[in-house]
């Protein structure tokens, strides 16, 4: 009864974290009551359904129309992730708009390879575009876009479409983490802005961009892009820069073309490319062009920035569903319905190792890391190649793929140690369990995940906001993604229910001289491999200025470092949620459902799918 009472409590603290997170998510991103936030979904022009998230500003009205700005995310990415650009936005006045790119978010997806032929115009920036300019509170003289990665992609799209129109719409366009265009179809510099403003955000250790080939056939670094003739030719509005004075980047230079002053900009941040959306000094930047390109309506200084508060409460949110998922699973086990799960007494850990099983321990936790690393690292290429067309999301099917392969080889390390150590044979430690009991534990997780979610929907409807910090989070989904899911939730069960029987059915014992929880080591085992993987790409990134594929083409690869990143965290933190319903329980398979099913749907709502 103790127990359970404490769960009750730890659920409404965990309620009470979700709320404040909410709330204070909201206030922020409508500028404490000053921007009214629409969540659109519309047939577009070019036939297809899109989602966007609208940010209208108090000073916008039909009288005093302002300039409005379209956003766009990268690939894999969904428009929350433009969150630091459309607060900031937002509170100096500008109309934003902040969409889902065709095949990602809650927009309509689209056929494979088709997302920038010129009928889908510019997988949905420029269908934004045309919306945004009949909005009767918009001064359509005044429409700026912007994009992070394929979101610049497709603000360099649109421009190019909007050339093609006899009324553009299109006034300044800002580039963050992709190039722009420098040379026409007949190799010779250009010009495609034309008299719009336009400029760069190029991160010096972009994975993907600002490489220029070199007369000796190798390419530049990105971290010297600014010394590059693409750089200096966009800089000089298109024409040959050889022999003319070298133009430098966070200056924002002025000429007049036909009649009109018109604005090019360079700024180098010593970023990587997915921080660019999670960079103050980005944002810094951005306001400062769109400020000089479009005039501010509600001027603020650039640094001033409480986008990262948003951040913060967002990011409380994810501890909020965090505490919420595990304790609501504990007061669940009080219930008559679920009670037959529960141990009688919390399950303590096992005297520490000694002789051959502490040698098989230390050995199987790094056999472990080794074949996680070498998959992951040397396996990208030919994982990717084996992807069935059934599969619509290629980063799913490949982190997916991974952790089925280390689920396995995790089986194979138990059922060796279990034969070199003789260690479990008679142990009541959970691993058997009868068909009633696994069928009631599936049932508790879907519960525990679907009410969980619940929490995550709630707040997307009521505020509008949701759970996330950088590239982790927690989003409203329709209905479309649950098949999806489905496709891919076999490879992650494999992994976190093997993972939990490993760390919570074999190696739940005491560590050191004062017999303390070996939780926090184990934690650390689960996400070494991630950690040691990005440590050594990107100390070479730092030190080279190349990433080690760019030489080794088999090592290693741009995005799948980037997709790292939120693995640092999910691995070690799947480790802490099975080891705290194993101990109320004595069942493995408790948490490794759980956590399966949450980062199966986290993953296949914050992507591109693509059939």
């Amino acid at each position: 009864m103790k127990t359970r009472k404490s769960s009750t409590l730890w659920v409404c603290i965990a309620l009470v974290i979700c709320l404040i997170s909410s709330i204070g998510a909201s206030l922020v991103q409508t500028n404490f009551g000053n921007v009214t936030v629409k969540d659109l979904e519309w047939e577009t022009a070019s036939g297809h359904k899109m989602s966007a998230l609208l940010f209208v500003p108090d000073n916008a009205t039909v009288d005093n129309q302002a300039p409005a700005i379209v956003c766009s995310h990268g690939w894999y990415n969904n428009r929350e992730m433009q969150d630091l650009n459309y607060v900031e936005y937002a509170r100096r006045g500008y109309v934003v708009m902040s969409i889902d790119m065709y095949g990602h978010g809650n927009s309509e997806v689209i056929e494979n390879g088709t997302w920038f032929n010129p009928e889908n115009n510019a997988n949905g920036m420029y269908d934004a575009v045309q919306l945004v300019a009949d909005l009767p509170y918009v001064d359509k003289t005044r429409i700026g876009v912007t994009g992070h990665s394929n979101g610049a992609l497709a603000s360099r799209m649109a421009v190019i479409q909007d050339n093609l129109s006899e009324d553009p719409l299109i006034a300044s366009a800002l580039l963050v983490s992709n190039d722009a265009v420098y040379f026409d179809e007949n190799g010779d510099y250009t010009n495609i802005f034309g008299t719009r403003d336009a400029a760069v955000v190029a991160c010096q250790y972009d994975e993907f961009f600002h490489r220029v080939e070199q007369e000796d056939g190798t390419m530049s670094a990105p971290r010297d892009y600014i010394e590059q003739n693409t750089a200096q030719s966009f800089l000089q509005f298109g024409v040959d820069p050889e022999g003319l004075e070298q133009r430098e980047s966070y200056e924002i230079y002025k000429q007049t073309m036909d009649g009109e002053e018109v604005l090019r900009a360079i700024y180098n941040p010593e970023i990587i490319h997915p921080w660019a959306h999670f960079s103050m000094n980005v944002v810094e930047s951005s306001v400062e062009f769109f400020e000089q390109s479009l005039g501010a309506p509600e001027p603020i200084e650039a640094s001033n920035q409480i986008w990262i508060y948003k951040a913060m409460f967002n990011g409380l949110g994810l501890i909020g569903f965090l505490l919420f998922m595990v304790h609501f699973t504990l007061m669940l086990l009080g219930t008559k319905c679920f009670a037959a799960l529960k141990t009688e007494t919390e399950v303590v850990a096992r005297e520490p190792l000694t002789g051959k099983a502490k040698t098989w321990f230390w050995l199987s936790m790094l056999l472990g890391v080794v074949f996680s690393f070498a998959v992951y690292m040397f396996g990208s290429g030919p994982l990717g190649k084996t992807m069935p067309k059934i599969f619509p999301q290629s980063p799913v099917y490949f982190i997916g793929v991974w952790s089925l392969l280390c689920g396995l080889f995790t089986l194979l390390l138990l059922m060796i140690g279990t034969k070199v150590t003789g260690r479990n044979k008679q142990e009541d430690n959970g691993v058997k369990i009868s068909g009633k009991k696994l069928l009631l534990t599936i049932a508790l997780s879907l519960t525990v995940v679907i009410v969980s979610y619940g929490l995550v929907f709630v707040a997307d409807y009521v505020f509008k906001t949701d759970f996330r910090l950088w590239v982790l989070a927690l989003k409203a989904f329709n209905v479309d993604k649950l098949p999806i899911a489905l496709l891919y939730l076999p490879f992650f069960l494999v992994y976190y229910i093997a993972n939990s029987v490993a760390i919570n059915g074999y190696n739940h014992f005491k560590i050191g001289k004062k017999g303390k929880s070996n939780i926090g080591l184990l934690a650390l085992f689960n996400g070494l491999a991630p950690i040691i993987m990005i440590v050594l790409m990107y100390s070479i990134f730092a030190i080279t200025g190349h990433l080690p594929n760019e030489t080794v083409s088999w090592f290693g690869g741009s995005i799948i470092g980037i997709w790292l990143f939120p693995m640092v965290i999910i691995l070690p933190v799947s480790g802490w949620v099975s080891r705290k319903l194993y101990k109320a329980t004595n069942n493995p398979y408790l948490g490794g459902i759980i956590m399966a099913l949450v980062i199966t749907i986290m993953m296949c709502t914050n992507t591109l799918t693509a059939y």
